[in-house]
């Protein structure tokens, strides 16, 4: 997958994002499907929130936020994480 391709909500007003203390659970108005977040996924659809971002940069994002030490590890991490969101339909490819 491409580091630099960006990507964003699928709609800014299809999602509703709760959280209850280590747990988001998100739901999805276009699908009607509820899914449960790991905070890694949550926080990228929360960064995704205030704009599109590509992996690159969502990945420095969560690296200062988790004081990750292996960047290429997290960097693989997330790649399999935006797959899923994208699965789930929650993100998209810009």
């Amino acid at each position: 997958m491409d580091a630099n391709l960006e990507w964003r909500l699928i709609s800014d007003k299809a999602l509703r994002i709760r959280r209850w203390e280590d747990e988001f659970v998100v739901y999805n108005r276009l699908s009607g499907d509820t899914h449960l977040l790991s905070s890694s996924a949550a926080q990228i659809l929360l960064q995704l929130q205030e704009s599109p971002a590509s992996q690159t940069e969502l990945a420095e994002i969560l690296i200062r936020t988790h004081d990750a030490e292996h960047q290429d590890d997290f960097m693989s991490q997330m790649e399999i994480i935006l797959a899923d969101l994208d699965k789930q339909q929650l993100i998209e490819r810009i």
